[in-house]
């Protein structure tokens, strides 16, 4: 199997490496601000988010949109003292019915990363923590992510700047090897489903698809060429589970033996130019059908799924005239500051934004 570049590589090891290499900024450690801190979000809840927002306000600090953030990194623009960023990605319901009532009252403001892709049309908005119909709920109800109403509503009051994280926050099969299949209870996050359809459409391997083989996979930024299996290989896959107990087939003891021989099917590997121009489509798609679907003009940042941008990415970010790109780098640091890479900027996990200056401060290993 291909390895996966270091870039794209996460976990311990890469933290670890971007704290002994000074990645991490002075004030993690009881030290000052001295660029923007831009702090990332994602599913969230009231009683997590609540107090950190108290904390900025209590401390004096404001927010900034991301054409603030793009004045700095390429213009040098500084947005003033005890300025801050907060993003939340991929648009979870939680930004809806959690994040938009508490940043409201307090007068601040954060950026939505949204997916267009995985938004869904609705009646109405759902209820938000600050009405009496949800004061006691618990997680929101389906879908798992804002609706277009409610994204329009959050766009509308200002609360949110809304910009792109791609069209479909997709993965790609990337190798011919079968490490998996679809068993059952393999739900699992919604965004770590790989892309099945090979049309231009948006159709991911479903979690009730069961039998269908999984190969290695990487996201639709990076610069893994996309494995094309041949879809008869998953249909007879598929097929023989059916036939064999659907799920009740995966209590058999051999069942792992018969899937691999019925996979061993054909498939190709995406040309250099068919690679290409489905990242184009990612990037370009995403901002026209936030734009379109908000009535405004005003998306034109992108925050690249699992922070990974490879040259061809980075080239299209370029030629499609984006603004700034949030990708993750080895060895940079973790705030945007004054001559940056635009389409490099780095931002620090949400959890570490009470380690800022301020009363009730967390030091770095206090953070939650």
């Amino acid at each position: 199997m291909t390895a996966v570049p270091f870039a794209e590589r996460g976990g311990a090891v890469r933290g670890l490496l971007d704290l002994a290499t000074g990645c991490y900024p002075a004030f993690l450690f009881g030290g000052g601000v001295r660029a923007l801190p831009v702090f990332h979000f994602h599913d969230v809840t009231r009683a997590w988010l609540e107090p950190r927002l108290q904390y900025l306000v209590d401390n004096g600090y404001r927010t900034v949109t991301c054409d603030e953030i793009a004045r700095l990194a390429v213009d040098g623009v500084d947005p003033g003292p005890n300025r801050v960023a907060l993003t939340f990605d991929d648009g979870w319901a939680s930004a809806w019915t959690v994040a938009m009532p508490l940043l409201q009252p307090l007068g601040l403001t954060a950026i939505l990363f949204a997916i267009p892709a995985r938004i869904s049309d609705a009646a109405a908005v759902r209820p938000t923590i600050a009405s009496d119909a949800a004061a006691d709920a618990g997680p929101a109800a389906s879908p798992a992510f804002v609706t277009w109403p409610e994204l329009r509503a959050m766009h509308a009051s200002g609360v949110f700047d809304v910009q792109s994280h791609t069209r479909a926050h997709a993965k790609v099969f990337c190798d011919p090897a079968v490490v998996d299949f679809v068993t059952p209870g393999c739900a699992g996050d919604p965004l770590d489903k790989p892309l099945e359809s090979s049309n231009g459409d948006i159709r991911f391997v479903e979690p009730d698809a069961l039998g269908t083989p999984i190969h290695p996979t990487r996201s639709r930024m990076s610069d893994a060429r996309r494995f094309l299996p041949d879809d008869g290989t998953a249909h007879r896959c598929r097929q023989y589970v059916a036939e064999h107990g659907e799920a009740d087939f995966f209590a058999r003891p051999g069942w792992r033996g018969e899937l691999e021989r019925l996979a061993r099917g054909n498939g190709r590997f995406e040309t250099d130019q068919e690679r290409q121009a489905a990242i184009e489509k990612e990037l370009q798609e995403g901002r026209t059908l936030l734009n379109d679907g908000l009535g405004t003009n005003t998306v034109r940042h992108v925050a690249l799924p699992w922070g990974i941008a490879g040259r061809v990415t980075r080239r299209a970010l370029r030629d499609s005239a984006f603004l700034t790109a949030f990708a993750e780098q080895p060895l940079r640091r973790r705030n945007v500051r004054a001559g940056d890479d635009r389409y490099g900027l780095m931002r620090l996990n949400g959890k570490f934004l009470t380690c800022l200056p301020g009363r009730g401060r967390h030091w770095f290993l206090t953070a939650v």
